[in-house]
């Protein structure tokens, strides 16, 4: 069960924004061609999927760009994932629902962000375990379903993959991601991070500031689901935010630059021990979130575009946040 998403302001009514998203099952097609004839099994995925198949012959699977070493690199791919693949198809034997869900986002996301181009197409594929699970390509927003098949998952327990993903992001390898990861991937592409060089204050604050975004344009999605913690994890921050704050005060932490000091912090990871067993990765994450939360609240009439535009240290200042 995942904590509810939180108290809303009345939502802006997206009903009448037209947001037509077509689904291309890539994996499908990779899948179902014959072996014997792998060129001119990619010759007709060439024909159909025309920009995507460069990207995921040489980003995704990174074949070698010669035709030998292409049609090798596919086949041995293809007998390596044919279990991953067909698990998918089980999991996933069609896309409706999510399909819907990522539209709906996309349409708070046009209201708040109406100069953006959303991508139009939706294109689903099997790609390695350890590779990417979402992705913008110009053929449009790219979906590794082997990325979603639920923590339980065998794959993702064998000991090489255990080395890649440990288990605090191996449980967040569930199909309920696969929309807020499609989101955040669009707020990233229209909001860059701004991390490098910048006081944890800074960071955590433009990390609050995309989880703001990304609150408005999937308001009722789970806030475990947002920001990837166990319903545990949120309720404890939640009921020890002064005790995160004062952590961060009393060990002069807001405005150190050294990324060894501040990574924990502002990247994901198993835990914070430094403020118990209990308490995520990443949490501040939550404390960026709460300020920002603090400043729109004395700020009701700025757009989210706005929002992004500000910079942390006047939101800092003007939040005045002392839970």
């Amino acid at each position: 069960m995942a904590i509810a998403c939180s108290p809303k302001k009345k939502l802006p009514d997206v009903s009448k924004i037209s947001m037509p998203l077509t689904v291309q099952r890539f994996e499908r097609d990779f899948f179902s061609f014959d072996t014997l004839h792998i060129a001119r099994g990619l010759d007709s995925l060439q024909k159909k999927y025309p920009v995507f198949i460069k990207d995921y012959l040489y980003n995704i699977l990174a074949a070698y760009p010669q035709p030998d070493s292409v049609v090798k690199d596919v086949l041995l791919f293809r007998r390596t994932y044919a279990a991953i693949d067909s698990a998918v198809q089980v999991q996933f034997p069609h896309f409706k629902n999510y399909t819907e869900q990522i539209a709906q986002g996309f349409r708070y996301f046009h209201y708040y962000f109406p100069k953006y181009n959303l991508p139009h197409q939706i294109i689903t594929f099997v790609g390695p375990i350890e590779g990417v699970g979402t992705a913008l390509t110009s053929s449009g927003l790219a979906i590794g379903l082997q990325a979603y098949l639920g923590h339980q998952f065998p794959a993702y327990h064998t000991q090489y993959i255990s080395e890649v993903y440990p288990d605090y992001e191996t449980r967040r390898f569930e199909p309920q991601y696969i929309v807020v990861n499609c989101m955040r991937s669009i707020i990233n592409d229209y909001y860059p991070e701004k991390k490098a060089g910048n006081p944890l204050i800074d960071q955590m604050i433009e990390l609050g500031k995309r989880l703001y975004v990304l609150d408005a344009c999937l308001p009722t999605v789970a806030d475990t689901l947002k920001t990837g913690y166990t319903n545990d994890q949120l309720k404890g921050c939640y009921d020890h935010e002064k005790n995160i704050w004062s952590f961060f005060i009393q060990n002069n932490l807001l405005y150190e630059t050294e990324p060894t000091q501040i990574a924990s912090y502002v990247n994901d990871g198993p835990g914070t021990p430094e403020l118990g067993p209990a308490a995520p990765g990443n949490i501040g994450l939550f404390t960026g979130w709460q300020i920002v939360k603090l400043w729109m609240k004395k700020h009701q009439d700025v757009t989210l575009d706005q929002l992004l535009n500000t910079p942390a240290k006047q939101i800092f200042e003007e939040a005045k946040y002392h839970p």
